[in-house]
């Protein structure tokens, strides 16, 4: 089994880069391997329903000079898939939502019905507002949503800060050993029993300034 991370950052080894390796460190951990997409920072289109993807071209978007085509293959050698993007203005980031546009209405069939798991991380406010976003798309693909002990987020600003958000890390965790446990009970007959989960970490973020 493989699960698919999507690094929406424009920052190759920022805090969503951070928050999804200790999504792929538990992963391994519960025998499930990964697979890293990092979307760059070249432009990105965004989708004009031209609908050449139903007509000439199946299952491919038309616009074949940017990632979607990647992320459409990509997708269909993978068993589940988690998005992570920094927040900007409340929304994830724009060429995420751009590109997944066309990715879904394209290629959906690459995803539909695996399960999916997004992640937001921001400095400070408007997580869940862009986790409810990313959402979205994949709850028109019957793709299960992969849920943790909270939402998925987590908070950080400089690069690796995020590592310090103790419960958000938690998140992270629980969120891939629910993804483990998803994907092996799609696997087998069997129900698989759940790993234990950790006991909650609650985290406050009102912190002295020189802390």
């Amino acid at each position: 089994m493989k699960v698919l991370l999507i690094n929406a950052s424009p920052h190759k080894d920022g805090n969503t880069a951070r928050a999804l390796k200790e999504i792929a460190d538990t992963l391994n951990a519960e025998g499930v391997g990964s697979k890293d997409f990092w979307l760059g920072v070249k432009p990105v289109r965004g989708c004009v329903v031209c609908g050449k993807c139903r007509e000439a071209n199946p299952g491919r978007c038309a616009f074949d000079d940017d990632v979607a085509n990647r992320i459409i293959e990509a997708l269909a050698d993978v068993d589940g898939v988690v998005f992570g993007s920094p927040v900007y203005y409340g929304q994830p980031a724009g060429h995420l939502l751009a590109v997944m546009q066309r990715v879904c209405f394209a290629g959906g069939g690459n995803i539909n019905g695996k399960p999916v798991a997004n992640v937001a991380i921001c400095r400070r406010g408007g997580s869940t507002a862009a986790y409810q976003t990313m959402n979205m798309m994949f709850e028109m693909l019957n793709c299960p949503i992969v849920t943790s002990q909270y939402w998925n987020v987590a908070f950080g600003r400089a690069p690796g800060e995020v590592a310090q958000d103790a419960e958000g890390m938690q998140t992270m965790r629980t969120l891939a050993r629910n993804m483990a446990w998803l994907l092996k009970n799609l696997r087998g007959e069997n129900a698989v029993p759940r790993t234990p989960q950790e006991p909650w970490k609650p985290m406050s973020f009102i912190r002295d300034s020189d802390s």
